[in-house]
């Protein structure tokens, strides 16, 4: 794995404050004329965008309060349910459509043809750049895309308070589920989400040919999601609180996928890429070096989050394909009966189904 991105913490990011302190008062002193003050343009820029600021919070009641859990339990399961049923229900309406795409796209190529080419055309160049891309690169794309938006959202100084709120995963928040989603595409520093993009760029393209667009971003979705829930799991009961953000949870879990379903593939890190190793190995490398942060109380990194998007992967390859992903058949029926009878004109179509 080329690059490894991590899951920051924001408290070790960006220098949160630890407890609040009791203003002091202040003793109004008449001021001297004297010249105006100018501030420099540095410092200026520096006022207006501050970095956030955290109080750190401990749970309502017992310091171990698991109660809390229960309402995001439910979320993860809940929304893993959802995100696999969409991803079915995706494929279903994309296989159907795909004939009539077919058809569609001889249609342009006709077009195109009568049409006079035109130099410089930046849409025609857009659209050859695209076209150039592999399926995984082009599922990831509006991933990338959501979380460079949200990175420049973490910039405005009048959002702070809602990023922090929505945005970061912290189980001694009054928002507890929302964030366990809206988190994993939540990046302050750039080089952490400059890194996280490139790992899930590199393995993209392995991932989707592996699982298909639906299902990988439906594993992709619901790893965020229950690393998330790892991470309220292991704060709770190690009493090290703390806000997370990042979306290595989720790349965790398509990079221990790739991994596991790929074992002898040779991987390499891009600042040394004379060294080779297995996919395996480095799959072992990551999860004993999360392993030992855990245990060990690191706190530079969520190390339960990435254990717990390793683990779901590595389960899903193992195991969750075989049970979810190859029983959707049923579901998929009823979606389909409700598509043939819902609507005029639908009554004689009784293909598409899988």
């Amino acid at each position: 794995c080329r690059s490894f991105r991590w899951h920051f913490t924001i408290q070790q990011r960006c220098g949160f404050k630890k407890a609040t302190r009791k203003p002091e008062s202040k003793r109004v002193v008449p001021e001297e004329p004297g010249p105006p003050h100018t501030e420099s343009s540095e410092a200026a820029i520096q006022r207006r965008t501050p970095a956030p600021q955290w109080d750190q919070q401990a749970p309502s009641g017992p310091p171990r309060a698991f109660g809390r859990l229960f309402r995001p339990l439910v979320f993860t399961v809940g929304f893993t349910g959802c995100a696999f049923g969409s991803a079915a229900i995706w494929q279903y309406e994309s296989l159907k459509s795909r004939v009539q795409s077919y058809f569609d796209e001889i249609r342009a190529d006709w077009l195109e043809k009568l049409q006079p080419q035109k130099r410089g055309d930046v849409r025609k160049e857009v659209n050859q750049w695209w076209n150039n891309l592999s399926d995984g690169q082009k599922t990831v794309t509006g991933i990338i895309a959501a979380n460079a938006i949200v990175f420049c959202c973490w910039r405005v100084p009048s959002l702070q308070r809602s990023m922090i709120r929505y945005f970061t995963s912290n189980p001694t928040s009054k928002t507890l589920c929302s964030p366990m989603l809206l988190s994993t595409f939540s990046h302050f520093s750039f080089f952490h989400l400059a890194a996280n993009m490139y790992v899930l760029w590199s393995f993209s393209s392995s991932a989707v040919s592996m699982l298909g667009r639906e299902q990988f971003m439906a594993v992709y979705l619901s790893a965020g999601v229950i690393s998330t829930f790892v991470s309220y799991v292991s704060k709770m009961a190690t009493g090290r609180f703390g806000p997370s953000l990042g979306a290595s949870g989720a790349i965790m879990a398509i990079l221990a996928a790739v991994c596991t379903k790929m074992p002898e593939a040779k991987l390499a890190i891009i600042f040394l890429p004379m060294f080779t190793f297995t996919a395996a190995n480095a799959l072992k490398a990551i999860v004993a070096m999360d392993t030992a942060g855990l245990v060990l109380g690191w706190k530079f990194f969520d190390h339960a989050a990435h254990l717990g998007g390793a683990m779901f992967g590595i389960w899903y390859v193992l195991f969750g394909h075989e049970l979810i992903w190859k029983n959707r058949e049923p579901f998929v029926k009823i979606w389909h009966n409700f598509r043939t009878r819902g609507g005029p004109g639908r009554g004689g179509d009784q293909g598409g189904a899988m």
